[in-house]
């Protein structure tokens, strides 16, 4: 899998954020495009995911898998997205979390899929609970699997460890990736902390700097 982003040009109004920048994310890779608060790259997940906001404006092209996504919507596009928010849904428990992003299917099948994803989370115990019961690290796991039960054929990471302690931030940070290189997603992950960027396979620097080695970008 692999997911072909082209930009001709990217913003909010008639203020161009980027201009003529090509994204290409191979099979297991997490591509990290780094840049301040403000900057843009939230509007480059929304132009990708095809999400409607007022006032964005996206000329360019988006290929997932060698299949054009710019005309269709949101939802028909097997994107996964992760927000620095959980966004569990507080009147469901934990185990109907998991199992409302389960694709259409029998019922046992998709409660196998959810047991399952319950199982790896090692959180059976909790099938039951409100998120709300939760740590905030707990609700980050159960909403990045909620994520992958809805099998995306990529997936985009918006500062989804922001929110966490320093203690969590690294643990939960090589939990996500390990997930989604075992899966062969390309996931695109974007942070304004290089300390986010640590385990990616390359890093971009916001608007116009060249991908590379995220072990080459740290601090000495």
């Amino acid at each position: 899998m692999s997911l072909l982003v082209e930009i001709e040009s990217l913003g909010m109004g008639p203020r161009p954020l980027l201009l003529n920048t090509k994204l290409s994310i191979a099979s297991g890779e997490v591509l990290t495009v780094m840049g301040e608060s403000g900057c843009g790259k939230s509007t480059l997940l929304s132009a990708i995911a095809g999400l409607s906001i007022l006032h964005l404006r996206f000329m360019g092209r988006v290929t997932l898998n060698d299949r054009p996504l710019d005309a269709l919507p949101t939802s028909a596009r097997r994107i996964g997205l992760l927000f620095q928010d959980d966004l569990l849904f507080p009147h469901m428990s934990v185990r109907e979390n998991l199992l409302f992003a389960v694709p259409p299917g029998t019922k046992r099948a998709r409660a196998e899929s959810a047991d399952a994803a319950l199982a790896e989370l090692g959180f059976e115990a909790m099938a039951h609970r409100s998120p709300l019961t939760l740590s905030g690290g707990q609700r980050a796991r159960v909403s990045l699997m909620r994520t992958l039960l809805a099998e995306p054929h990529a997936v985009l990471l918006d500062e989804p460890f922001s929110k966490l302690d320093a203690s969590l931030r690294e643990h939960f940070r090589h939990w996500v990736f390990e997930r989604i290189r075992a899966r062969a997603l390309p996931a695109l992950l974007v942070t304004h902390d290089a300390a986010d960027a640590y385990d990616a396979t390359r890093i971009w620097r916001w608007p116009d700097l060249p991908a590379m080695n995220p072990l080459d970008s740290q601090p000495s």
